[in-house]
């Protein structure tokens, strides 16, 4: 007499040894790009769109150089992004500051020593004027939010049409004096005296253009007068 007998069992699957699951959860995927661009933003200041490329910017990060395709489709739109980036930074810094107050601390030699953390306009401009288009649309919409802000610290509401009109000349006047001194300075050699010089000398005379601006405004009229 024969008897069948029928064993069943189940078996778990476990990771092998060593091996880790590597999921990434969205919110994490997203903590890396931001990580990435905030990267990118920095070293592109530093060293300019062609002096980093994408192997040692991903190694800066913290990243290896295959998983950049998972975040972006080329270097060109990484450096879109971080230009968007670091000019939103510089309107944000320049918000509730008067114009003075942005001129004291822009044309300075701490912003001009410190590269990488300091205005992207200033560092990039020159690189962008040779960039795609999306690039250049980017310094645009943000040299117009640094105007925005700049303005709404020194006149709060939109004045009207001819007094907007010439306030917005004296900031554009003002940035782009601000913003050559720095340039001019980093073209120096470092420890140079010629570039302290220039901005010592721009300092004081773009101040100066400020405060003789700031008198010509009528002064108000009390309810009384």
């Amino acid at each position: 007499m024969s008897i069948d007998i029928y064993v069943c069992w189940t078996v778990e699957r476990r990771p092998r040894k060593g091996r880790l699951d590597m999921r990434v959860t969205k919110a994490q995927a997203e903590q890396n790009r931001a990580h990435i661009v905030a990267t990118a933003s920095r070293l592109f200041r530093e060293r300019g769109y062609d002096g980093v490329g994408v192997a040692e910017l991903m190694a800066a990060a913290g990243f290896t150089h295959g998983g950049f395709y998972k975040h972006f489709r080329s270097k060109a739109d990484l450096m879109a992004e971080a230009s968007a980036s670091g000019l939103s930074q510089t309107a944000a810094q320049a918000e509730g500051r008067d114009p003075a107050e942005f001129v004291e601390r822009y044309v300075a030699r701490e912003h001009r020593d410190g590269r990488g953390d300091g205005c992207t306009i200033a560092a990039l401009s020159g690189d962008a004027a040779r960039q795609p288009a999306d690039i250049q649309k980017e310094f645009a919409a943000g040299i117009e939010s640094l105007l925005t802000a700049l303005q709404a610290a020194a006149h709060g509401d939109a004045p009207g049409d001819a007094d907007g009109r010439a306030a917005r000349t004296a900031l554009i006047d003002m940035l782009a004096h601000s913003v050559g001194a720095i340039v001019l300075s980093r073209a120096c050699p470092d420890g140079s005296p010629l570039a302290d010089e220039i901005l010592d000398v721009c300092r004081e005379e773009i101040l100066a253009a400020l405060a003789h601006g700031n008198s010509d405004q009528p002064t108000a009229r009390s309810p009384e007068a």
